[in-house]
């Protein structure tokens, strides 16, 4: 154990303060890869999202990163994308109360709705607006749980392209309306034979892809069939999540994290071949789930390992982000208020307290094979038992062992690890003014 430390320690390199100019330019090494997955150990910690809003920035300014892809449904990512791109076209409004619907409104509001991916957002706006539209970075959302929002928005395109296909779709997509506000109890209702809507909406996605060419010659083509597309695949995906939820958690997330994938590639093929991404989700989502309890005790796949063994793991970087106490933004169940909670010190046999034990407030330890020390990688791959911690929108302080830890082999789940000893909780926010003036027919995704 000391010879690890010892090891562990001398690979650490500091890192400056977060609001240091320099901070970003120590991820450099990281911005050849075609995709980068920046993942957190928490869904409520500032530092945590400031350093990815950081290393982000610095991608796309110096290293050509041209799409920011986050653990967020689509409809709500495309708000912010129409901002930060000013794209133009018929669902303009889309995300404004213009439509009654605002993005990132449920439940966790916190974890986008906060300061720090405010600045993010104002940051990429700022930057795009002195590039032509093809050159600018886009927000995307790769998660599923928008089946109502993505109904509406697929219907919304049709109605602009093809009326009578949108006609249809409303038919289709109907066998689904009565569940969009809760739809987990489509699930349960499936499970129980009165209700599977899987033939319709796979039905309605065909008839969409069959129709590309005939849509691709309307004026609004080109992103915004690719946004329809997108949340068709979004509603057939989310209806056999709805239904795998009911009889098997592992089949369900890794339907959840496929999906993700799926998105993330179709995003992928519709950009040039150069065009490279940014990934931000969860250690639990981009950590390679094959080195972790996931994968190896519960047969759960996640998009670190799709990306890792579909677009070659020379072409994929993972960074996870770790700390050992402070505050975070959690509630304590599904649906509770957001409070700022104390994040209990990490546990003895845990990978943080390793970290901690290095007495470094912030460093990053670079795990690539051709990078680490070969007497610590053989080290780390003898830590068999070490744990990880995995706090998500809920937090269990009472119930941490079991609720929050789980077994991992750092060196191989990840390529990189970057630490923060002492941490605070995400500031959220409500209605905020933009901080860049609205162009005309525009509406500010975070409300106004």
């Amino acid at each position: 154990m000391a010879q690890l430390q010892e090891l562990f320690n001398s690979a650490a390199r500091p890192l400056p303060a977060i609001q240091d100019k320099s901070f970003a330019s120590h991820f450099d090494d990281f911005g050849n890869y075609k995709v980068v997955l920046l993942g957190d150990g928490s869904h409520g910690t500032s530092e945590f999202y400031a350093a990815r809003a950081e290393i982000t920035k610095r991608f796309i300014e110096k290293h050509g990163y041209t799409m920011v892809g986050v653990e967020a449904d689509w409809p709500d990512a495309e708000a912010i994308d129409r901002y930060v791109r000013q794209r133009p076209g018929p669902k303009a409004q889309v995300g404004g109360r213009a439509k009654g619907y605002e993005p990132f409104n449920r439940f966790p509001t916190w974890m986008w709705r906060n300061r720090e991916m405010q600045d993010l957002v104002e940051w990429m706006r700022d930057h795009n607006a002195k590039l032509p539209m093809e050159k600018r970075a886009g927000f995307y959302g790769l998660d599923l749980y928008s089946m109502g929002a993505s109904i509406r928005a697929v219907i919304d395109y049709l109605d602009q392209v093809d009326p009578q296909a949108a006609k249809q779709a409303r038919q289709r997509y109907g066998c689904l309306q009565p569940w969009v506000d809760d739809p987990t109890s489509y699930g349960l209702a499936s499970l129980h034979g009165m209700e599977d809507c899987e033939t319709h909406v796979v039905k309605m996605l065909r008839d969409i892809l069959e129709k590309r060419l005939q849509y691709s010659e309307h004026p609004q083509d080109g992103e915004e069939f690719h946004s329809g597309e997108q949340n068709a695949y979004l509603v057939k995906d989310a209806e056999r999540y709805y239904k795998a939820m009911y009889y098997s958690s592992a089949t369900s997330w890794t339907l959840r994290d496929t999906h993700m994938f799926d998105t993330l590639r179709r995003l992928l093929n519709h950009k040039p071949p150069e065009a490279k991404a940014i990934v931000w989700a969860h250690n639990s989502h981009v950590g390679d789930a094959r080195y972790t309890s996931m994968g190896i005790r519960r047969n759960e796949i996640n998009i670190g390992q799709l990306c890792r063994e579909r677009l070659g793991k020379e072409n994929v970087a993972i960074i996870g982000c770790g700390t050992h106490t402070g505050t975070v933004a959690a509630a304590h169940e599904w649906d509770d208020d957001m409070e700022v909670m104390n994040v209990k010190p990490s546990r003895d046999d845990s990978w943080e307290m390793l970290a901690h034990d290095t007495g470094i407030p912030s460093f990053v330890l670079d795990l690539r094979r051709d990078k680490i020390d070969p007497n610590l990688r053989t080290a780390l791959a003898a830590e068999t038992n070490r744990l990880e911690r995995f706090i998500g929108v809920i937090y269990r302080p009472d119930t941490e062992r079991i609720s929050h830890y789980s077994q991992a082999y750092l060196h191989n789940q990840l390529d990189a690890y970057v630490w923060f000893d002492q941490t605070q909780a995400v500031r959220p926010l409500e209605r905020v003014q933009p901080a860049t003036p609205l162009g005309k027919g525009e509406t500010y995704p975070f409300g106004v």
